[in-house]
Parts: structure tokens; C-alpha cells; sequence
């Protein structure tokens, strides 16, 4: 560029009648026509740059073509390893030669023809094969040193073996030198082989080379390879990776687009914008994409990242509503579990799970009648035909739910109670003192947690006939679980305020974050009399309270009321049923002798000011209060 541009001054110097002395020396730079036009003179060939070395240009290094050899054809043709040996023997020489063996020997062993690998490795021409390429590393090929590694570990080479260790260290002192997709091929195999070896510095510079060629990666199944393999390795790259997502999320097959949701899955990556854009994607397939294994794939990463997306939920179900006669119960247990862990209802698709079980239920094993049952009880789900449905899990339940894991038989029967179909024998089964022993080996959460779901089959068997009518379980004792300190929401607090205001600020008249002894929280509580006025309630016995309450009774006509706060996730997705958990807690409420006065937010919002919601729990009290009498 500068030698151009001196040329172009040296001209305008010659013609310029104020030319230095200088302008002779340029004398030889003008011999060229002075009138050169600017478009001939771009058209020149660019001068060398200064700063290289005198001579001839460096050439382009001539394209290499790879000729196939007799050797290529004949291990092609090979049926069995012992033929693929006897190629070697015949007609091999070199180390990529040997490579190629050794690829196809790792091949045919794997399709388990009969021939086992450590007989494969005894044999004489297969330690030639594995000398020649140990001895000559240095002048094998790129792709097949990588897929060496891998094909050499799966013959059951030992790591420590000086043909892997060779191969291993030609393989890190040519990182720079492999293309990408050989460096995603290098680290699926290390995320497999190298952990726990203490091969951390081979692994450190894999991952390095990675992340700072993220740039070059353009190939979707490349992508998902590597969020699969070592993203849990590298936070940093697997950022770039979901970067790489979003731009080639357009290119993604659907088995791709389950392989990326399965690693994200898998790491509890919950990256909105990558499941968005997948999702939008994995709706336009088509169906001939949508085999039944990625379906119930992509419902177990929804499930697991709690991510909804309705229009995939109505497409899979749509999907496997005609397929329900082809899944196992293990398929239709997980897909049931998954769905219910995103609160998503389809009703036909569970009815079908329903038919599946009163079809199939000898080959339902307890694990899966179990997680089928959860499901159903987490949405609040009844079949249609529920007297047979449940005839039959007690039927396949008998004699084998004692031998249940205690934390799993807890919820089993839990699950039970919400469906209001628990028998006596089970509730007396985890209630007993000796069972309770069992819930408190694990994490103080859980112990909590669990200890919860025992006081609330407890409040099943006081309050709702189970068995025969009339016939009630004794009262177990399960110990009552320590109060925590209240988290307020929103619509609490709103309710709080509303109440108070309702009350005249007269806090004997009301109370606030009660933990019943059944289990349940009670938002707020009032007692009014037989005129629907607050009356004070510090004395008057509470037999719901863990000390009694007072010595009072309740005086004649009053009612006690029961506030209870329906939050957003109370619901099922899309919809304004009350999941398993809290249609139980309404009913026992109500068992308990409390009128329930429901406050859901969709209707609490709506009200803007003080008086608005405080005029509208008014109109609830009051409707509950006619119900009440009206029966």
C-alpha cells in the first residue's frame, strides 16, 4: 500500500513547478505515461507490504487427495475382526493404515458378533496393529487420531497403556491444528474417559481451544454434542453454546432440538430464550419427526425445567393420544409424572393413561402404579369409571405397598387421601409411631415436609369415612411440626389489611397465619354471630389450634370462617381448578366445621381500592353463610 501510494505522489511531483530538488531521484518512478488514469492504476497488482521478506510470494499449499488403497476396499469388505486382522497381516505397512484397522475392528466387535474384545487384543496381529500406530503417532492423520481415542477405549484398552497415553498426548499437542467439530468429537470422548484420571490439564486445554473457537461452530448436532458432554464442565462455553442455539436454531432437527433439551435438562439450565426459540421450532415439525421416545423426552425437560409452553403440550398430546396402545407403563408413567410436575391437564390423554392401566395393569409394576397415582392426585384428575380404576390399584397394591421406601410410601398414600380413596389400613400403616421413625433420616426440609403430609392423612382419617360408613381409624398421634416464620405475599398482605379494616382494627377479633393441627395453614380467621358480626374469639375454644384455644363455646347460630388465599401456581396451567393438594385442604377445612371463604387472585386483583375488597369479602361471608344455612 505504501509502495502504491509513493508511485501515485512520485507523478503529481514531476509536473508540479514548485518540484524539490529531490524530484530528479523520482525520475525513473515517472517513466511510466503521466496521464495514467485512477481506475488503471487501482487495477495494478498490489505491491508487496514492506514488511515481508524479499522473494517470491508463498504459494497456496496444493489441495491433498487421499487415494484409496487395496488395504481401504478389502477391511471395508471384512465381515468379522478375525478378517480384518488378516488384511492387516497381508497387506498393512503404515500407521494410518493401522488406524483403519483398528476403526473397523472397534466396529465389528461392538455389532457382539461372538468375538469378545479381550480375545481380539491377545491376538498377535492386533498388538502389531497397536506397535505400528504407537510408533508412528506422529504421522497419522488429524480425523483418524480422534477417532482412535475413541475406538481404541471402546476394544477395552487399558487408559494407562502406552498406545493411549501416545495417542492422548499427540492428540493435546495438536489442538490448535484439529478443526472444531474434531475438537467436539475430542471432548465427547474426554467428558467419557478422562474424567477422575487425573487427566485435568488434557481437559483444561480441550476446553480452552473451545471456548475460544466458539466462533467457528456451525453445525447443529455439533452443538448439541458438546451441551450434552461438557457443558456442565465450562459455564462460559455453555453460554456461548446457547448463543450458538438461538443463531442456528433454524437448522435444528427435532432430534437435535431433543438432544440440546435434554442437556439443559440435565445441568437445570433454565435458559428461557433457548427453550422459546426450540419450542417454536419443534411445533413446525412434522409428525414423521415425532417419534414417541423424543416426545416423551421433550416432556420430561419441560417437566424437569418447569418450562410451559401450551402449544407443544397440546401438539405432544395430540400426538400420543393415537399411539397410547404402543407405550409401556414405564412410558406412561414418566409422561404422567412430567405433566404433573408442569400442572398441564389434558384430559383425554389422562383418561387414556386410565385405560392404559385397567388394560395392561398386571405388567405395572408398584414404582410405576405409584408415580401414576401421584400424578393424578398432584392435578386433582378423578377417571371417569373410578370405582374400577381403583378396585384395580388396590388389587395390585396388595401385598406389595409395605415393602415400599418410606418417603415413597408416604406419598403413595398421601395421594390416596386427595383422591378420597386411602383405606383404613393404610393411613394406620405410616401413622403409627414406629413408621414416624422412618421419615426423619433425611434433610431438615424434607423431614418438615413429610411430616406435613403425615398430619394431613392424620386429618384424613379423623375427619373422612373411609371403609365401611361410619367406621373411622383411631386418632394416630403425629408429632405437630415446628411453625416457621410466615413469608407474606402479596395477596396476604392485601387480605390482612382488608381484614382488619373489616374488624375495626380490633386484633382480638381476628387471627392471622394459623397452623392447624390437621396440617393446614388457615390464611386469616373470623367468628361471627348469628347477626354475621365479628365477635371476639381469644377465648372461645378452637379445637383446630394445637393448645385448644379457650374454654368458650362458640355461641349459639355462630360460624367460624376460614380465609383461604388461592395464589397463581394453586391452580392447573391454563385453568381455574384447584390442584390435588388444595381441593384436600378446602375439604378438610370444611370437615373441620369452618365455612371457607376462597380468595382467588384472579378476582382480587381486579379490585382496586379498600373499600372494593373489603365490600367484596362481605358478599363472600355472606353467600357462605346462606349455603351453609340453606343445607
Amino acid at each position: 500500500m505504501t509502495a502504491r501510494f509513493l508511485g501515485r505522489w512520485a507523478h503529481l511531483l514531476i509536473r508540479c513547478p514548485q518540484a524539490s530538488a529531490a524530484a530528479p531521484r523520482l525520475q525513473a518512478l515517472a517513466a511510466q505515461p503521466a496521464g495514467l488514469p485512477w481506475p488503471r492504476a487501482w487495477a495494478w497488482p498490489t505491491a508487496r507490504a514492506l514488511c515481508l521478506n524479499h522473494g517470491q510470494p508463498e504459494e497456496e499449499e496444493p489441495h491433498i487427495t487421499f487415494k484409496r488403497t487395496e488395504l481401504d476396499k478389502l477391511v471395508e469388505k471384512a465381515g468379522t475382526p478375525q478378517e480384518v486382522l488378516q488384511v492387516w497381516a497381508e497387506k498393512g505397512s503404515s500407521a494410518n493404515q493401522a488406524g483403519i484397522c483398528l476403526l473397523h475392528l472397534s466396529r465389528l466387535v461392538a455389532g457382539k458378533d461372538g468375538t469378545s474384545s479381550a480375545e481380539v487384543l491377545r491376538d498377535p496381529r492386533c498388538v502389531d496393529l497397536l506397535e505400528t500406530v504407537n510408533a508412528q503417532v506422529s504421522v497419522v492423520w488429524n480425523g483418524t487420531l480422534v477417532s482412535l481415542l475413541r475406538s481404541v477405549s471402546s476394544l477395552g484398552l487399558d487408559p494407562s497403556s502406552p498406545v493411549l497415553r501416545s495417542l492422548q498426548t499427540e492428540a493435546l499437542w495438536r489442538l490448535r491444528r484439529l478443526t472444531y467439530r474434531q475438537l467436539a468429537y475430542l471432548a465427547d470422548w474426554a467428558s467419557l474417559h478422562t474424567q477422575g484420571r487425573g487427566d485435568e490439564a488434557f481437559t483444561a486445554a480441550l476446553l480452552k481451544q473451545l471456548e475460544l473457537r466458539w466462533t467457528e461452530l456451525d453445525h447443529p448436532r455439533t452443538v448439541a454434542t458438546l451441551m450434552g458432554r461438557v457443558g456442565a464442565l465450562s459455564p462460559s462455553l455453555m453460554e456461548r453454546l446457547e448463543d450458538k442455539v438461538l443463531e442456528l436454531a433454524e437448522k435444528f432437527s427435532a432430534e437435535d432440538i431433543r438432544r440440546v433439551m435434554l442437556a439443559l435438562a440435565s445441568q437445570g439450565r433454565r435458559a428461557v430464550p433457548v427453550l422459546r426459540a426450540l419450542s417454536y421450532h419443534l411445533h413446525q415439525k412434522p409428525s414423521s419427526e415425532l417419534q414417541t421416545a423424543l416426545l416423551l423426552d421433550i416432556a420430561y425437560a419441560y417437566g424437569k425445567l418447569r418450562f410451559h409452553q401450551t402449544q407443544v403440550f397440546q401438539r405432544t398430546a395430540s400426538e400420543l393420544l393415537p399411539r397410547l396402545s404402543q407405550l409401556s407403563p414405564a412410558d406412561v408413567s414418566r409422561c404422567s409424572k412430567s405433566l404433573g410436575f408442569l400442572k398441564w391437564l389434558h384430559l383425554p390423554l389422562f383418561e387414556g393413561f386410565a385405560q392404559h392401566f385397567l388394560r395392561s395393569s398386571d405388567q405395572y409394576s408398584t414404582l410405576q402404579l405409584s408415580n401414576l397415582l401421584m400424578s393424578f392426585a398432584r392435578l386433582n384428575f378423578h377417571p371417569a369409571n373410578r370405582e374400577e380404576f381403583f378396585k384395580r390399584v388396590h388389587r395390585v397394591l396388595e401385598g406389595s405397598w409395605q415393602g415400599l421406601e418410606p418417603f415413597l410410601l408416604t406419598d403413595v398414600v398421601w395421594s390416596l387421601c386427595v383422591l378420597q380413596q386411602a383405606e383404613p389400613h393404610y393411613i394406620t400403616a405410616v401413622t403409627d409411631t414406629h413408621f414416624l421413625s422412618k421419615i426423619t433420616g433425611g434433610g431438615k426440609g424434607r423431614t418438615e415436609s413429610y411430616s406435613l403430609k403425615l398430619l394431613q392423612i392424620a386429618a384424613s382419617g379423623q375427619l373422612e369415612p373411609l371403609g365401611a360408613p361410619g367406621v373411622l381409624p383411631p386418632a394416630p398421634t403425629v408429632p405437630t411440626v415446628p411453625a416457621k416464620a410466615p413469608t407474606v405475599s402479596t395477596l396476604q398482605e392485601g387480605l390482612h389489611t382488608a381484614v382488619r379494616t373489616l374488624t375495626e382494627n380490633r386484633t382480638s377479633f381476628f387471627r392471622t397465619h394459623i397452623s392447624t393441627v390437621y396440617g393446614w395453614p388457615v390464611d386469616a380467621e373470623l367468628v361471627l354471630d348469628s347477626e354475621n358480626k365479628p365477635v371476639d374469639l381469644e377465648n372461645l375454644v378452637a379445637p383446630h389450634l394445637p393448645g385448644g384455644g379457650g374454654t368458650e363455646l362458640l355461641p349459639q347460630g355462630a360460624h367460624r370462617m376460614a380465609f383461604l388465599v388461592w395464589e397463581f401456581p394453586h391452580f392447573c396451567s391454563r385453568s381455574k381448578d384447584l390442584l390435588g393438594r388444595f381441593a384436600m385442604q378446602k375439604r378438610h377445612l370444611q370437615l373441620a366445621g369452618f365455612l371457607v371463604v376462597e380468595v382467588p387472585y384472579f378476582e382480587w386483583l381486579e379490585l382496586k381500592s379498600d373499600w372494593q375488597r373489603v365490600a367484596y369479602l362481605k358478599d363472600k361471608m355472606g353467600k357462605a353463610v346462606a349455603e351453609d344455612l340453606s343445607k
